[in-house]
């Protein structure tokens, strides 16, 4: 009689098979959530938009104008412009880039039917794109 021991141990297809399962499962989930990181960007990117827009219209109900290009969205967090009527911080330290990283633009006068153009360049950062996320229209 020979005695065999019987290990306890997993076969070589056996561990093949889990890192098939394992890979699949990885290519159905990573891209699902990678979708998601660019949707929360720009979704955070329409809020600080609108909350720009609020801030912009309280300056200009104090200042009787918006600010000028030159000072930007930071006269909003600080009185840049020495304006007489400010009555700010009307945004707590302005994000002054969007969460891709490229600087918020801001014109005043504005250049489509509004008083002032505010927009992010999105994830690819070249204004005048479709990804572009604007504070004169609906975004979707």
């Amino acid at each position: 009689m020979k005695n065999r021991v019987h290990g306890n141990a997993f076969t070589l297809i056996e561990l093949l098979l889990v890192m098939v399962i394992l890979v699949v499962l990885a290519a159905i989930v990573v891209p699902k959530f990678a979708g998601r990181s660019e949707q929360a960007k720009k979704t955070a990117t329409i809020t600080e938009i609108s909350s720009f827009k609020t801030a912009l219209e309280l300056f200009e109900g104090d200042n009787s104008q918006y600010p000028s290009t030159e000072q930007g969205l930071q006269a909003l967090g600080s009185n840049v412009g020495n304006w007489q009527n400010w009555h700010g911080p009307y945004i707590e330290n302005p994000p002054l880039n969007d969460p891709w990283g490229h600087p918020y633009i801001y014109r005043f006068p504005g250049t489509h039917g509004t008083s002032y153009d505010l927009l992010s360049v999105g994830a690819d950062g070249q204004e005048g794109t479709a990804d572009d996320l604007v504070g004169w229209a609906p975004n979707k």
